[in-house]
């Protein structure tokens, strides 16, 4: 029988049971997507600050998760993931409140700032909570054997909410001006909390807890691909927008809804290779198409060709996370998984923090094409790093 089919005594289908917690990461990630397509034009433009601000306000909430993600992964192993869900929803509606703060100072620039990087702290620390607390609830749920279902699953809600989101924020903003944006994320919020609480828990894994440097150093060789793959995702969502701008192009938020509705259905359609084919050839794939994308993007002459270029690396980056993830769980206990997971989820924070910065100081001259080859030569590198893995460890742990 299809696994999709199978059901629990209750008589709940496994993609539905999984669905009902990473509904939650679906309505997290609308928040920050919402965020995408309209922050750097209104640091950019309304506050008049530069790229380089307007990239580190977008980075601020990476740094945020990469902080909190040791937290996030300790509370899942220990009080339960349920219970770090929560704390993440709670945080995402902080930091709505914050978005309303900031919008009421835009005639103060500099206080604005200070108050809109506050909610990007905020979100940030919601963003680890969620992600990993819905990861491992979905396990606890449906059992480790489907850890690459819950994973897939939980990257379709959110880079679906990703591509949802960019689009509605801009519909909002164009609605009721920005201060919409921080009155939907406390609305949204509101509801995840409502739906959250009456879930049922699952009880948090006995057995020894690893210290978290044992943990990371595990983990770290599958991490640093996941680095290096996801640079080409981080200067796409920060920096697209201004990209365009730059080039007298209009599209931006439908390029970015594009290269989520990409990820989605590769999810959707081809989620099943990494257990046919195993992780690190999957891995290897889609590093190789991500990294064509972004070379594509970059040489762009004209909207779509950029946009066929934002669609390639979409199709890419899909795979990528729980190709290598499921490979790096793996290689701790059940009881340390959420940590585990934790620490893998830190390079991509480490990666999308150094990219809003470096990828504005690239582009200070307004020059965004140079930025694109630099993230496909980090791609390219994560591809032969993956490849060295494949040949070390792949054969043991095919099919992972």
């Amino acid at each position: 029988m299809n696994s999709s089919l199978e059901a629990n005594a209750s008589g709940l289908p496994l993609t539905l049971r999984i669905v009902q917690i990473v509904c939650f990461t679906f309505l997290a990630y609308l928040v920050i997507g919402m965020q995408l397509a309209v922050l750097p034009p209104f640091v950019h433009g309304d506050l008049g600050f530069g790229a380089v601000l307007a990239g580190l306000v977008i980075s601020t909430q990476y740094v945020a998760t990469l902080l909190s993600r040791g937290f996030a992964g300790r509370t899942s192993d220990t009080a339960g993931p349920k219970r770090t869900a929560l704390i993440g929803i709670l945080a995402c509606g902080v930091s709505g409140l914050l978005m309303l703060g900031a919008s009421a100072l835009r005639q103060w620039p500099l206080g604005a700032l200070g108050v809109m990087l506050l909610a990007r702290l905020a979100l940030g620390m919601g963003e680890s909570c969620v992600a990993t607390g819905c990861i491992m609830w979905g396990i606890g749920r449906v059992g480790g054997e489907h850890t690459a279902k819950v994973i897939s699953w939980n990257g379709i809600a959110t880079y679906g909410a990703l591509a949802a989101g960019a689009p509605l924020g801009v519909w909002l903003v164009a609605l009721g001006g920005f201060r919409m944006i921080g009155l939907s994320a406390v609305v949204l919020m509101a509801l995840a909390l409502a739906m959250a609480w009456p879930r049922p828990a699952v009880q948090a894994e006995a057995g020894e807890r690893l210290p978290m440097r044992h943990v990371f150093g595990r983990v770290a060789p599958y991490g640093m691909g996941l680095a290096l793959g996801s640079v080409g995702f981080g200067v796409i969502a920060t920096f697209v927008t201004l990209y365009y701008a730059s080039q007298g192009w209009s599209g931006a938020a439908p390029t970015l809804s594009l290269f989520g509705v990409c990820f989605v259905g590769v999810r959707l359609v081809l989620g099943w290779t990494i257990a046919h084919f195993g992780g690190y050839r999957v891995a290897l794939t889609s590093l190789l198409v991500e990294c064509v994308g972004l070379i594509v993007l970059a040489s762009a002459d004209h909207v779509g060709m950029a946009m066929l270029g934002a669609a390639l690396s979409g199709i890419g980056f899909s795979l990528i996370f729980p190709a290598l993830g499921v490979v790096a769980v793996e290689r701790v206990s059940s009881s340390n998984r959420g940590a585990a997971l934790a620490a893998y989820s830190v390079f991509i924070d480490v990666a999308l923090g150094i990219t809003g910065p470096l990828g504005g100081w690239i582009a200070s001259s307004g020059r965004y094409g140079p930025m694109f080859l630099m993230a496909a030569g980090f791609s390219l590198a994560a591809s032969l790093l993956t490849g060295a893995l494949y040949m070390i460890y792949g054969h043991p742990t095919r099919g992972a």
